[in-house]
């Protein structure tokens, strides 16, 4: 938007080929946490074990969806946090408090999105 509140004139491709350059970026996005991200690379080796045993020890559906739905956020919120990293680390690698607050929040995501997974492992698994 320009200080008017008008919108900036510009090329916005529609329909396929806006899915086609959507689907190239994430692309690009999966191959650069790959390639940069050992956290990212490690959650992927996770899910790559943990997926088949949740749809093997899911009874049904909804109980495979349970089990690895958690592992695929898992791995959401580390791309989520990977790029608030390199956000922060674009604008200045100097300390600052609000910098180290906003990884440290990414982190937590991440933990947090862990903390999902047993529970709902747990919760499935044991409550039968």
């Amino acid at each position: 938007m320009e200080a008017g509140g008008t919108a900036v004139d510009r090329y916005k491709p529609r329909g396929a080929t806006r899915v086609l350059r959507a689907l190239r970026s994430s692309a690009h996005g999966l191959a650069g946490a790959f390639r940069e991200e050992a956290a990212f690379r490690q959650e992927l080796a996770f899910a790559v074990l943990v997926i088949p045993l949740g749809l093997w020890l899911g009874h049904g559906g909804v109980e495979r969806a349970l089990l690895i739905g958690p592992v695929l956020l898992i791995l959401i919120v580390e791309l989520i946090n990977s790029a608030i990293e390199a956000t922060v680390d674009r604008i200045s690698f100097e300390r600052h408090a609000l910098a180290g607050l906003a990884k440290d929040i990414g982190s937590a995501a991440v933990f947090m999105s862990f903390v999902l997974l047993v529970a709902v492992w747990l919760l499935v698994l044991v409550g039968r």
